[in-house]
């Protein structure tokens, strides 16, 4: 009897630590989220110059990084869309791509602002209080070890502070997209069904 209990208590020892060791390995290989940064953001003083906004344009460089050493990730279509306030100022489509380990691609890119937002943008911004809110959505799946995780969501946002010169103002120059709230969300998607419904209508 004391033998048959030793031996159990030796067998959940073991199973034991196999689970902490899995849990470790876990922790260790799990994947971690890319790192989306807007680098820069340049609105040409052709289009500061007139309110009209019939040519106004907006340019971006957006550092997209894989953290990871040991897996690459697969991205779907990312939206990137900008607002000011709740208005859409204008929104960009990057391709699906793949991208290696400990990799780092640059996205240079501009978008054509709506003529219907740029009066109230150009007025913001030549009175130097202009913020654009930078959103970004798409899915990526991991690689490692030669195995394809399933979809994993993002859902991401930034503040922009811009300059009467066009470009990001502040200490920070670089700003760092983060996880968007509900109420964030709930108002993208609006955005969205709304944008749908426009280009559907057209």
């Amino acid at each position: 009897m004391c033998e048959a209990k030793n031996f159990y208590i030796w067998l959940l020892q073991i199973v034991a630590l196999l689970g902490i060791l899995a849990l470790c390995l876990w922790l260790i290989l799990r994947p971690k989220p890319p790192n989306y940064t807007i680098v820069d953001i340049t609105i040409p003083p052709g289009s500061l110059a007139s309110s009209e906004g019939q040519n106004a344009t907006i340019y971006y460089d957006l550092e997209i990084e894989n953290p990871n050493k040991d897996s690459s990730v697969y991205y779907d279509d990312i939206l990137f869309t900008f607002f000011y306030g709740q208005d859409t100022v204008g929104q960009k489509t990057i391709p699906s791509f793949h991208q290696g380990r400990s990799k780092t691609r640059q996205v240079v890119d501009y978008l054509e602002v709506k003529p219907s937002v740029w009066k109230s943008f150009h007025n913001a911004i030549s009175n130097g209080k202009a913020e654009l809110k930078a959103s970004l959505l798409t899915k990526v799946r991991y690689k490692t070890w030669g195995q394809r995780s399933k979809h994993h969501k993002l859902d991401l946002v930034g503040k922009l502070p811009i300059g009467s010169d066009g470009k990001i103002s502040g200490k920070k120059k670089k700003i760092k997209l983060r996880h968007s709230s509900k109420k964030w969300r709930r108002l993208l998607l609006r955005q969205l069904e709304a944008a749908k419904l426009e280009q559907y209508q057209s």
